[in-house]
Parts: C-alpha cells; sequence; structure tokens
C-alpha cells in the first residue's frame, strides 16, 4: 500500500499521538510511525487532548534525555536508534510502511470528535485496514477489499457460522473488509473491520458473540483460548476498547492470538496465527494490534 500524506491547512495544528506502552515484562516496542493528519475539512479533535499528547511526547523525549525538540513531531523526525530505548534490532518488530489516515468526505468529522457523536466512521472503510508488512505475502481471499458476509464467517468454527451468521443477519452491518498476509516464519495475520449503521450495534455485536471476559464464540483452528494478561487497559487508545486473548497450552497444530476492537461504529477483529508446536511471537502481534487501533481511532 503506498504512502498517503495529507496535508493539513496552514492554520490547523495536526493532531499528535501519544506513544502505548506494552505490558509489564514484555520487550519494549519501538514507537509506531506516525500518522499523517487527516484532511483539513475533517473537524478537529479537542485542544485539551492535543495539549494532553503533547505533554506526554515532551515527557517521555525528556526521559530519554533527547534534546533539542521535545514534542511528537521532533522525535517522529529521528531515526529510532537515534532515540535511546527505542532501538528496533532484535525486539521481533514487523517493518509496516509509515501509516496516513485516508481524507474525508468534504464536510465529514472525524469518528470521536466534537461534531459526530453518533461516531460513525465517514472514511473508506478498505482504507482503515492496516497494510501488510514487508516480506508479508498477501492473502488471495483477503485482499484489502470488501468481503462476503460467508468470507468472514470462515474466522469461525464451522458448527458456530450458522450462529454467527444470525447475529449477522440481524445487526445488518454496512461493510465488512479484509486484509490477510503470512509472513517469513509462517505467521498469518488476518485483520477483518465490520462496520454497523450505529455504536449500539457494533457494541451488541461484541457481546452477542460473548466477547468480554472470555473470548466468547470460538474462532476456528482454536482449543482453549483465555484473556492475555500481558495486555492492560494502559494499551487502549482513547474511545476504544480491546478484548485480547491468546490461546493456551496445550494447544493443537496452531498458535492463535486474537483480539476484538470496540471502535464507535466498526468492530475489528484481529488474529495472528502460527502453524507448529511454537506460541505466535507477542510483540508483532500487539504492534499490530496498536497500529490498526491507531487508524480507528
Amino acid at each position: 500500500m503506498s504512502e498517503q500524506t495529507v496535508t493539513p491547512e496552514k492554520d490547523e495544528a495536526p493532531p499528535a499521538l501519544a506513544p502505548h506502552p506494552l505490558p509489564e515484562g514484555a520487550p519494549p516496542l519501538p514507537d509506531a510511525p506516525p500518522l499523517v493528519p487527516v484532511a483539513a475539512d475533517a473537524a478537529p479533535r479537542p485542544p485539551r487532548r492535543v495539549l494532553r499528547a503533547v505533554a506526554r511526547w515532551t515527557a517521555a523525549a525528556l526521559a530519554f534525555g533527547v534534546l533539542g525538540t521535545g514534542t511528537a513531531f521532533g522525535i517522529a523526525s529521528l531515526e529510532r536508534t537515534d532515540v535511546p530505548g527505542l532501538a528496533t534490532e532484535g525486539d521481533g518488530r514487523w517493518d509496516y510502511p509509515e501509516l496516513s489516515l485516508p481524507p474525508l468526505p468534504v464536510g465529514s468529522p472525524r469518528p470521536f470528535s466534537p461534531g459526530n457523536p453518533a461516531e460513525i466512521h465517514h472514511a473508506d472503510l478498505r482504507e482503515l485496514l492496516l497494510p501488510a508488512p514487508a516480506g508479508a505475502k498477501p492473502d488471495k481471499k483477503l485482499t484489502g477489499g470488501w468481503i462476503s458476509t460467508e468470507t468472514f464467517l470462515d474466522a469461525y468454527r464451522e458448527q458456530d457460522r450458522r450462529s454467527v451468521a444470525q447475529l449477522l443477519k440481524d445487526a445488518a452491518p454496512r461493510h465488512i473488509a479484509a486484509r490477510g498476509w503470512t509472513m517469513p516464519d509462517g505467521t498469518t495475520s488476518r485483520i477483518y473491520l465490520v462496520r454497523f449503521n450505529s455504536t449500539a450495534f457494533a457494541s451488541r455485536m461484541i457481546d452477542d458473540l460473548n466477547v468480554g471476559s472470555s473470548a466468547g464464540t470460538p474462532l476456528a483452528r482454536t482449543d482453549t483460548t483465555d484473556i492475555d494478561a500481558t495486555w492492560g487497559s494502559a494499551n487502549d487508545l482513547e474511545n476504544l476498547s480491546s478484548f485480547v486473548f491468546a490461546e493456551q497450552a496445550p494447544f493443537g497444530a496452531e498458535h492463535v492470538r486474537q483480539a476484538y476492537t470496540l471502535a464507535g461504529d466498526t468492530m475489528a477483529l484481529v488474529v495472528h496465527e502460527r502453524p507448529g508446536k511454537r506460541e505466535t511471537a507477542l510483540i508483532p502481534f500487539q504492534q499490530t494490534l496498536i497500529l490498526q487501533n491507531q487508524l480507528l481511532a
């Protein structure tokens, strides 16, 4: 996916993104690539959020001993290996391209701006899908475009697909988009975005799948799946809620990590699956989830 750069109006200050800490005990993730701000016709976020984000970036810069500019843009302009504590060598991160928010239709607000109390995503849902990282082999069925309900149902166990199909029929989603790929180590990644007519329908879908204290309706090729204790609420972006799970030992021929995110009118499902008896790597999974959530925020 090629980079998209959207230039804001001269008088509009672009929003800054705050870094999100990894769970306690997990190796540190380097900062994610900054998102390019959305088009000028989108309503800006409240100034207070921007100030809080800039303040957090400034504090992080001071903590790492970065001299000169202490803003988010100062750090973003540096190479990762130039910032103490943010070297990427050997940490297992995938090499994603620089991210950018897609332009919005003229006059349409961002999903969580004051002018959008219904929390509707007006951008093209396909443009909100995370692009594949370097070295990935694209999934021929999940190409980043629209998919059918039947294709989405393939994510679940065969015996549960009829009940999930009925839930989708009742909730009547507007669109489903998906992208998938396979990495050189055999890890497959699948991201599904399901947009509903309102936040209420998206939230109800999460509830009807019984997602919360458990992973709910089992995904295909999963056995015992439980809450991933390495993910905490501090990892969630403002206005978004993620429910993160990992398959527990002993698992079968694959190890699966999965997460649902509720983002206004849209539900995201992120799945990483690795064949064999080795666990799916934690760092790339959480990296993928954080970056996808940033695109939805």
